[in-house]
């Protein structure tokens, strides 16, 4: 892992010697930040440009417990997800100002399932032994909670010491004038890659002042297709984020008061001193969902490259690494 303080002259050497190419991150959020950061630690010329900066975007509004969710396929979402789950376990480690810290929770669900699709990927994964009504099944382990505010600036900073650049720009289409450009732009693919098949789906939050809360806890309410879909607490150092909606198709993003009443009242349900916190805020982002995470290379016109990194539904930050990595593998390095 490259240190924040490495000399600045590196990535220039890096390019001497490899021939890096330019490349152009179309996307500032998680996915966009942790390709372009990956890309230019391995001496490429790399330049993010975003209509949204890292702060405005979905993934600043996430709670970010590691957990793969709304997102296929399978097979590659668990490589992605294991991956990444080593990463920041390590940089939960090496790295305190990075916003990663492992903290033990617990999933619980109304009925007896088996071990989910991603068990192999959790070391340490237990069944729960006792359950609280009207829970019939779950387990426990231990996962990183990323403070999204504090490591999207963290990632930002990495990215600026690797010499990347990120760019406020709203664009009408893919550019097409650098070596390599890679499509990292969630929703918006939907206009830049023409992709109608990229769906939204609209989560809320609420912000609560920390009240001494210290382990994540998830309730699953029903399937994944349902409004309700999951009931989150996830603390962090200095507050706690509680969730959660997922409205399929729903592009406001603007918090509906009634609904953080609903979903303050379910998750105090299950962790009472939530009652005790002060309200700190509410967001609302959009999850961009797709039947498949799109992450191949496509013929691109003008000369260059063009690779398509996104769909990553709800597991943006779960996969980012692994799917940064994958990049880095498309490109050739």
């Amino acid at each position: 892992m490259r240190a924040l303080n490495a000399r600045k002259s590196g990535p220039e050497i890096r390019r001497w010697q490899t021939g890096g190419m330019r490349v152009l991150v179309v996307g500032a959020g998680v996915t966009g930040l942790t390709v372009g950061v990956r890309l230019a630690e391995e001496g490429h010329d790399v330049h993010s440009l975003a209509r949204e900066l890292p702060l405005e975007t979905t993934s600043s509004v996430a709670a970010a417990l590691w957990y793969p969710y709304l997102i296929q396929p399978r097979d590659k979402a668990l490589s992605w997800s294991s991956r990444s789950l080593e990463i920041f376990t390590e940089m939960a480690r090496s790295e305190p100002d990075s916003g990663v810290v492992l903290r033990e929770g617990v999933e619980l669900l109304k009925a007896q399932a088996p071990d989910p699709w991603w068990a192999t990927a959790v070391p340490g994964m237990r069944r729960l032994d006792h359950l609280p009504a009207p829970y019939r099944d779950g387990w426990r382990f231990v996962a990183p909670v990323i403070d999204m505010p504090k490591y999207l600036c963290w990632l930002q900073e990495r990215l600026t010491a690797a010499d990347g650049t990120i760019t406020r720009m709203a664009l009408s289409q893919l550019p097409d004038q650098a070596d390599l450009v890679v499509n990292c732009s969630g929703l918006g693919a939907r206009r830049l890659a023409g992709d109608t098949s990229l769906v939204p789906v609209r989560g809320q939050v609420v912000r609560v002042a920390q009240v001494g809360v210290e382990r994540w806890l998830l309730a699953v309410e029903a399937g994944e297709g349902d409004e309700a879909g999951v009931t989150y607490v996830v603390p962090r150092a200095d507050d706690i984020v509680v969730g959660g909606t997922d409205n399929y198709g729903e592009w406001d993003r603007r918090p509906d008061p009634h609904v953080a009443e609903q979903i303050l009242a379910r998750a105090t349900a299950l962790v009472p001193e939530l009652a005790a916190g002060t309200v700190l805020g509410h967001r609302a982002g959009l999850r961009p969902a797709r039947p498949e995470v799109r992450l191949e290379e496509e013929a691109a016109t003008g000369g260059g490259r063009l690779i398509h990194c996104y769909g990553h539904g709800g597991a943006g930050v779960t996969v980012s690494w692994g799917c940064a990595e994958e990049v880095l593998e498309l490109v050739g390095g």
